[in-house]
Formats: C-alpha cells, sequence, structure tokens
C-alpha cells in the first residue's frame, strides 16, 4: 500500500467523510453510462456509511433539484449535473495540440449597472467553469481557443450579465498569464496528483480503505482538471504538467471503474 504517497496529497484531498450527495454523484459522474440502479448506488454509498434509508431520501431529493431522473429503479445524470459530467469529459480529454489559437483573446466585461448577490455567484461560477480569469472586477479574459458553443448553461449565464469582445492581446507578458491563471500553483498540485495516480496504478482495491482513497483520490483529480485553464500550447510552459495528469488519470479512471463494477 502506498501510505507514504498517499500521505503526499492528503491535503489535497482533504476530510474524506462525503455527504451522500457528493458519493452518488460521483458514482454516476464516474460510471461508464451516466445512470445506475438504486441498488448499485445503495451499495456504493454503503461503503461511506451512508444507510439505505439517507441514500434513498438523497435520491429523491437530488431528482426533485433536477440534478437526476429517477425511472424504474434506475437513476441518470440531469441537468447541471450532466452538464458537469461534460466538463469533466472535457478536461479529461482536453488536447491543445489539436488546436489552432490564431492569437485573439475573448474579453467579458459586465454590462449590467446593478445585480443581485445571487448573480454576482453565478457570474463567477460561469466565468470560472469556462476557464476565464478575472482581470479585473467585472472584467474576464481567456485566449479564444476553445468552442464557444460548449456548454451553453454556463455561456447563457455570462451572455446575460456581459459584453463580448475578440480581438488580438500580443501585449499581454507571460507573467501577467501565469499570475492571471495561478499556473504555478496549479502545475506544482498536478505534479503531486500524477505521483499519487501513478503509484494506485499497482494497487488492488481489494481492501475498502484502498477503495475510498482511490475514490476521494479520483473527486480531487477531476476537481483539478477543471481548474486547468485550458491555454493554448503557445502560452503554457514546455514541461506544463496538465498532458502527463490527464494521460495518467484516463488509465487510473479506467483501472477505477473497474474496481466500481466490482463494488456494486
Amino acid at each position: 500500500m502506498p501510505s507514504a504517497s498517499r500521505a503526499q496529497v492528503a491535503d489535497l484531498i482533504g476530510d474524506r467523510s462525503l455527504s451522500a450527495r457528493s458519493v452518488l454523484a460521483t458514482a454516476l459522474l464516474g460510471a461508464d453510462e451516466p445512470h445506475l440502479t438504486v441498488g448499485e448506488l445503495v451499495g456504493i454509498a454503503s461503503l461511506f456509511g451512508i444507510s439505505d434509508g439517507a441514500t434513498r431520501t438523497c435520491l429523491w431529493r437530488m431528482v426533485s433539484n433536477g440534478e437526476l431522473t429517477g425511472d424504474d429503479g434506475i437513476y441518470a445524470l440531469a441537468g447541471p449535473l450532466l452538464e458537469r459530467r461534460q466538463r469533466v469529459d472535457e478536461a479529461a480529454r482536453y488536447d491543445n495540440t489539436a488546436l489552432l489559437w490564431d492569437g485573439t483573446w475573448e474579453l467579458a466585461v459586465v454590462s449590467l449597472d446593478r445585480r443581485s448577490a445571487a448573480d454576482r455567484l453565478a457570474l463567477r461560477k460561469s466565468a470560472t467553469g469556462l476557464h476565464l480569469a478575472e482581470l479585473r472586477e467585472g472584467v474576464w479574459i481567456r485566449p479564444d481557443n476553445l468552442d464557444p458553443k460548449r456548454l451553453p448553461t454556463l455561456r447563457d449565464v455570462l451572455d446575460r450579465q456581459c459584453v463580448h469582445f475578440h480581438g488580438a492581446a500580443t501585449d499581454i507578458p507571460a507573467e501577467t498569464v501565469r499570475s492571471l491563471f495561478n499556473l504555478d500553483d496549479w502545475a506544482a498540485d498536478a505534479r503531486r496528483l500524477t505521483v499519487a495516480l501513478h503509484d494506485e496504478l499497482d494497487v488492488d482495491a481489494v481492501q475498502t480503505e484502498d477503495f475510498i482513497h482511490q475514490f476521494a483520490l479520483s473527486i480531487t483529480v477531476v476537481r483539478h482538471l477543471q481548474l486547468d485553464p485550458l491555454l493554448p500550447a503557445e502560452l503554457e510552459a514546455e514541461d506544463w504538467p496538465g498532458h502527463e495528469l490527464r494521460s495518467t488519470y484516463r488509465q487510473f479512471d479506467e483501472m477505477f471503474k473497474r474496481h466500481l463494477a466490482g463494488r456494486r
């Protein structure tokens, strides 16, 4: 058991006492297809000390909130969780070498005079989900290298509150890009997580503690990948660790899904 390497990323994983919603959402987000039976979900939740009754209550609430659909004992992702799965898939499969960047940037500037706290929070979440960085209050920016039609729900929030500009910005210094997108900290954590994933590839998760750790590690890596700014190759450092983290995560994810299937 790679206990030493697990200790090295303990601060990134944090408290592994996950809520019922987190466990159920993660199980569905990580499944080969975005749906599982109630028996499979109850079985997975039980590994985390969540009772049958608590699991079923949580499933009912998630259906009521539009996060899941339930039909004949089968639960499937819906609404924001289904879109999150799309973001997870994009983050795990993104390949900037396959894309061409023409040097233009997207600038989103808040155009509303007054906004509620809920509107401000919604914009921040949407802009972050679309990998924009906050240049200053009310101004968000990123290289214009991603499909503008992706993640339409997040894009709609941005469009309702902002006006958009697209143009060349060749005078943005590399240091400013590193600071805006927090590249140094992201890269340092990505390298630690890559090592942790490599160490888990040789572990047979026959013990519940191993499975729980890998479950929590998978959540942590997915969250970290979603924070990758997905910059074009021209703006990344030569030793950018995002590529290796994705490649290693894909290997780990295949192994983890086999372990997950064995626990159903």
